[in-house]
C-alpha cells in the first residue's frame, strides 16, 4: 500500500514524510522503543487529554475537535485497562501507537492531537506522568515497611543485643533500638522521594522539539490540566533534561543501598554462630545436596539486586555526560534504566516487608552475646568520669580492667571489687550497679540513645510520621 494512503498514514512512524523509502527492517527493530515505554500508555492518553483540552481552549483546534480528540482517548483508555484493547507491538513508540489508534477511531480530527507539540516534549512529560505514579506507590510500600519495623520494635524495648562497630562487639542496644535505626534510614528515602517531586511535577509540554511554538500555546493552563504547578522556564533545557530520571535513579540507589545493609545483618543473624532471628520457611530456601540447609535466600537476592541499582544509576549518568543540547536519540535509552530501578527497588521493598515481618527473633541468643566481648568497658570509664576523673585517663583505667579480665578468663562483671581498686581506688562496690548490660543500656539516656524512654520517643515520632502521611 503507497504511503498516502490513509491507513498507512495512520500506523507509519511520525516522522515518515521526509523520506522516500521505508528504513530496512533490522533497523527499525534496533530503533523502536514501544516494547519498554508502553507502560507509559495510560500517562500518554493522560498528556494527550490535556493537550487537545488546551488546543481547544486557545482556539487552535475547535472545541468540537477537542471533545471529539478526548472522547476517543478515552475509549483507548478504557479498553486498555479492560484488556479489549492490545498493545500494538509495530508500532515505533507509544505515542505512535495512541496517535495512531485514535485516529483510526476519530478519523481527521486525530491527526490534530499532535498540533504544536513533539515526542520531545511529548516523552519528557509521559516520564514525569509516570514518576508521578510510581513514586507515591513505592512510598506507601516504605511507609508499610517501617509500621512493620516499628511494631516489631515496640514489642522488643527491653530486649538487649550487642551493638557492633567493625563488626566487633562494641556496646549493648536493644533490638528496638536497632530496628529503629533502620526505619529512620527508610524515612530519609522517603522523604528524598517526596523531594524529588517537587522537581518532576513541572510540564516541559509546549516546549516542542526544542524552540517552543509559533501557535498561541497556553502551556499554563495545559499544566493545569495535569496537575503540575508550574512549567519549565526554557525550551532547550525542557527537553533535554533528564535531571529527574538520575535523581529518582539517585533516591531508588539509596533506598536499595539501605536494604541491601539490612538484608546482610539478616543474613549474619540467621547463621547459626549468631542465631538472633529465625526466618520463615516461607521465606527461606534449602539446599540441592544438603537437606538440614535453611538458606537466607531471599535476603540475599536483595542485597545482589543492588547492584543492578547502581548500574542503572551509572548507565543514566553515562548517556547523559556528553550530550550537546537539546534532544540527542542517546535519551531513549533512559527508560530502560529508570523502569528496571524502579521495578527492583518496589519489589524488594515489598519483599523485605513480608520476610522481616514473619521473622521470629532469638532474643535469649542476643542476649547472651552481651556477656561477651566486654561490651560495657566504655560505662567503666563513665562511671570514673562521674567521679570526676578525667576521660582520657578514665580509658586507660577501663582498658587495664579489661586486660585484668582477659588474663583471669572472666567478665568485667566478674571481677572483685579488689581487682578493680587495683586499676583505680575511686572504684566502689556500686561498679557492680552499673556495668551488667542491661544497666549500660538504661544509663544512655541522651536523645537517641538506646535506654527504653529513649526508644519509646523515637517510636512515638515514627508513628506520627506514619499517621502524618498515611
Amino acid at each position: 500500500m503507497e504511503h498516502g494512503t490513509h491507513t498507512q498514514d495512520n500506523h507509519a512512524a511520525l516522522w515518515h514524510g521526509r523520506f522516500a523509502e521505508g528504513p530496512d527492517a533490522e533497523a527499525v527493530a534496533f530503533e523502536t522503543s514501544i516494547h519498554v515505554d508502553e507502560r507509559m500508555a495510560l500517562d500518554d492518553i493522560k498528556g494527550s487529554r490535556a493537550h487537545a483540552a488546551m488546543l481547544g481552549h486557545a482556539g487552535i483546534i475547535s472545541k468540537e475537535e477537542a471533545e471529539k480528540i478526548i472522547e476517543g482517548l478515552n475509549s483507548i483508555e478504557a479498553d486498555l485497562n479492560n484488556g479489549s484493547l492490545k498493545i500494538d507491538y509495530s508500532a515505533e513508540d507509544i505515542h505512535s501507537f495512541v496517535e495512531a489508534t485514535l485516529t483510526d477511531r476519530i478519523g481527521e480530527p486525530g491527526k490534530k492531537v499532535h498540533t504544536g507539540r513533539s515526542r520531545n516534549d511529548q516523552i519528557a512529560l509521559d516520564e514525569r506522568l509516570y514518576l508521578c505514579r510510581f513514586i507515591p506507590d513505592l512510598q506507601n510500600r516504605i511507609l508499610t515497611l517501617v509500621d512493620s519495623l516499628v511494631k516489631i520494635a515496640e514489642a522488643h524495648t527491653k530486649d538487649i543485643m550487642p551493638g557492633y562497630t567493625h563488626m566487633q562487639h562494641a556496646q549493648p542496644v536493644t533490638l528496638a533500638h536497632h530496628l529503629c535505626a533502620w526505619s529512620w534510614m527508610l524515612v530519609r528515602d522517603f522523604e528524598r522521594l517526596s523531594d524529588s517531586l517537587k522537581r518532576i511535577k513541572i510540564s516541559p509540554i509546549g516546549s516542542g522539539a526544542l524552540a517552543g511554538s509559533g501557535l498561541p500555546l497556553d502551556r499554563k493552563f495545559e499544566a493545569s490540566q495535569l496537575g503540575f504547578e508550574s512549567i519549565t522556564m526554557n525550551s532547550l533545557d525542557s527537553v533535554s533534561d533528564r535531571d529527574y530520571c538520575i535523581e529518582v535513579c539517585s533516591a531508588l540507589s539509596l533506598i536499595q543501598m539501605h536494604l541491601s545493609r539490612f538484608c546482610e545483618e539478616v543474613v549474619l543473624w540467621s547463621t547459626t554462630e549468631f542465631s538472633f532471628i529465625d526466618l520463615s520457611e516461607k521465606w527461606s530456601t534449602g539446599s540441592s545436596i544438603m537437606p538440614q540447609k535453611k538458606n537466607p535466600d531471599f535476603a540475599e537476592l536483595i542485597r545482589g539486586r543492588t547492584g543492578r541499582v547502581y548500574g542503572d544509576l551509572m548507565a543514566l549518568l553515562t548517556m547523559m555526560k556528553a550530550l550537546p543540547l537539546a534532544y540527542d536519540r542517546d535519551m531513549q535509552e533512559d527508560k530502560q534504566s529508570l523502569f528496571d530501578a524502579c521495578d527492583t527497588v518496589i519489589s524488594c521493598v515489598s519483599i523485605f516487608t513480608y520476610m522481616i515481618s514473619s521473622a521470629k527473633w532469638n532474643l535469649k541468643a542476643m542476649n547472651e552475646a552481651c556477656q561477651d566481648g566486654f561490651l560495657n568497658a566504655t560505662d567503666v570509664a563513665d562511671y570514673l568520669v562521674r567521679k570526676g576523673m578525667p576521660f582520657r585517663t578514665a580509658h586507660g583505667v577501663s582498658a587495664h580492667s579489661v586486660r585484668l579480665a582477659i588474663e583471669k578468663g572472666c567478665r568485667l562483671e566478674d571481677l572483685s571489687l579488689e581487682d578493680f581498686k587495683g586499676c583505680s581506688e575511686l572504684i566502689e562496690s556500686d561498679i557492680f550497679d552499673i556495668i551488667p548490660p542491661e544497666a549500660c543500656v538504661n544509663a544512655r539516656k541522651t536523645d537517641g540513645g538506646p535506654a527504653e524512654e529513649k526508644v519509646m520517643e523515637q517510636i512515638n515520632v515514627l508513628k506520627s510520621f506514619l499517621k502524618k502521611n498515611a
